[in-house]
């Protein structure tokens, strides 16, 4: 039996995702607007989404969230479905584990970011999802970013690692 050494399982993805659903506030406690593409601006985030504003230089400048978490979420709150306006991330994507990219540098079409850390659910959820949303969202809620090349993202654009922490 072969040996297969930890810190290589942690350096390999060997999936590539898909970008499935793009969505910007432009403005506090406004609702989501669903886009077909989007421009990340570096150091700040997705033009058009206020946090690309009042947040320029922090960790979370985009919001990511699995689209295979989404059934998992609506069985937890005891609901048929949730959209990903309610859960209020920037980006939904599919095929990849997000988890791997927590801590690593991938991209989305062209565009180059770096996984932050986990996007842990707020409050809000409770409104959105009602009572339990919270917890449902825990260890669910995806993961942060922030832009290091700026570009152009569409809907169908492919996730993949670049360098793994």
């Amino acid at each position: 039996m072969t040996s297969i050494d930890f810190g290589d399982l942690l350096q390999k993805v060997p999936q590539v995702g898909r970008l499935e659903s793009i969505g910007v506030s432009p403005g506090k406690k406004e609702p989501i607007e669903q886009l077909e593409t989007a421009t990340l601006k570096v150091g700040t985030g997705i033009e058009g989404d206020h946090h690309c504003v009042n947040r320029p230089g922090g960790h979370r400048q985009v919001t990511l969230i699995q689209a295979e978490h989404l059934p998992v979420v609506a069985q937890l709150c005891g609901r048929d479905a949730v959209s990903p306006e309610q859960l209020r991330r920037n980006l939904v994507v599919s095929g990849i584990n997000l988890l791997s990219l927590k801590k690593s540098t991938f991209t989305i079409g062209d565009v180059l970011l770096e996984g932050t850390g986990p996007c842990d659910p707020c409050r809000r959820m409770e409104e959105n999802l009602g009572e339990g949303g919270f917890q449902a969202m825990r260890g669910h809620g995806g993961i942060t970013a922030k832009v290091l090349t700026g570009g152009t993202i569409r809907l169908g654009d492919p996730i993949t690692l670049v360098c793994a922490e």
